[in-house]
C-alpha cells in the first residue's frame, strides 16, 4: 500500500471513530425522554378543565409549544379535539412536524395547526384552554412583560376558558448547582448555572452525557427570571384570573406520587414542581 493510501485509510478510520453517541444523538428526543410526560400532562389538563367547567375542552392552544408533543397527545384523545401550536423557533416546529404531526393519521393532522409566531402577537380564535408549560413563560423577565402576556392569554380564551401553566421552586432553586438523572443510555444533567438574587435573572442549561464518555453540552439554554408562586398568582389575579395551585403528593417512600391536588398550603421542600390553573373571573352581578 502506498503512503498516500495509508494516509487516506487512517483519516477514514479517524473520522469513523469520532462518531460518538453525543454526535449521533437527537437532542429533542432526549429532552422528551428526560423531561416531558405528555400523557400525564394532558390527563391533568383534561380532567381539571372538566372539573372546573363541567364540560370537555375541545380547542387547545399550546404556547411555546416546542416539539408539539403535548398538542399531538391532545389530538389523539378525542375525534373532536383541535390544537394550535405556537412557537418562535422554526427549527423545533419543523422537527415536531416531522416526528409528531407526521405520525398522526391524515384526519388527525387536519385538526392541528403549527404557527411560527410570537405568543404576544399571534391571532387565534378563542380557545377553551391555553397551555404554557415547562416554565416557558419565565422568558418574560420583568413584571410588565409577564403581566402583558397573562392579559393576552385572558383575551384569547372563551368565557369559561382555563389557562394552565406550571412552576418550580424550593430552596435549591436559588442555588447555582447541577443535578444528574440516570436513564437507560444517557444521563440528563440539569444545570442551574447562574442566579442573581437582586434581579431574579436565572440561566439554566440541559446537558446530556453518554456511556461512551461523550457529552452534548448546552443542548438547551434557558435565559429566564426565577418567578415565585406569590408573584405569579398575584399577576394572574391582576390580569383577571382566579388561580389555583396544585401541589404534588408523595408516595410511601416520600417521593413525588404524580398526583396533584388543589392546595393553599405547600411544603418547604428543597425542590418542587406544581401545576396551576387560571379561570376567568366572572363579572359581579348587580
Amino acid at each position: 500500500m502506498s503512503s498516500s493510501n495509508k494516509h487516506c485509510h487512517g483519516r477514514a478510520k479517524s473520522k469513523k471513530s469520532r462518531m460518538t453517541m453525543a454526535k449521533k444523538a437527537d437532542k429533542h428526543r432526549l429532552y422528551e425522554r428526560a423531561v416531558q410526560c405528555s400523557d400525564a400532562e394532558i390527563d391533568f389538563v383534561d380532567q381539571t378543565f372538566k372539573a372546573l367547567t363541567g364540560r370537555e375542552a375541545v380547542f387547545l392552544r399550546e404556547d411555546f409549544c416546542g416539539t408539539t408533543n403535548s398538542s399531538c397527545e391532545w389530538i389523539r384523545r378525542r375525534e373532536t379535539n383541535r390544537a394550535v401550536c405556537v412557537d418562535l423557533d422554526e427549527d423545533v416546529l419543523a422537527w415536531g412536524q416531522r416526528h409528531h404531526v407526521g405520525s398522526l393519521t391524515e384526519e388527525q393532522q387536519e385538526r392541528i395547526q403549527l404557527i411560527h409566531d410570537d405568543v404576544m402577537t399571534v391571532a387565534t380564535e378563542p380557545m377553551d384552554t391555553i397551555l404554557a408549560m415547562n416554565f416557558s413563560y419565565w422568558l418574560f423577565q420583568d413584571r410588565t412583560s409577564l403581566l402583558a402576556y397573562f392579559k393576552r392569554v385572558y383575551d384569547s380564551l372563551v368565557e369559561d376558558g382555563v389557562f394552565f401553566l406550571d412552576a418550580c421552586g424550593g430552596f435549591e432553586a436559588f442555588r447555582e448547582m447541577e443535578e444528574s438523572t440516570e436513564h437507560d443510555n444517557f444521563t440528563y444533567v440539569w444545570d442551574q448555572s447562574h442566579y442573581n438574587p437582586i434581579t431574579g435573572h436565572y440561566i439554566c442549561k440541559i446537558h446530556f452525557h453518554f456511556k461512551d464518555g461523550s457529552k452534548l453540552k448546552e443542548a438547551f439554554v434557558y435565559d429566564w427570571r426565577l418567578w415565585t408562586l406569590p408573584e405569579i398568582t398575584e399577576m394572574l389575579a391582576e390580569a383577571g384570573f382566579e388561580a389555583t395551585v396544585y401541589w404534588e403528593g408523595t408516595d410511601e417512600e416520600g417521593e413525588g406520587s404524580g398526583v396533584f391536588t388543589a392546595s393553599t398550603q405547600g411544603e418547604a421542600d428543597a425542590g418542587w414542581i406544581v401545576y396551576m390553573s387560571a379561570t376567568k373571573n366572572k363579572p359581579l352581578a348587580f
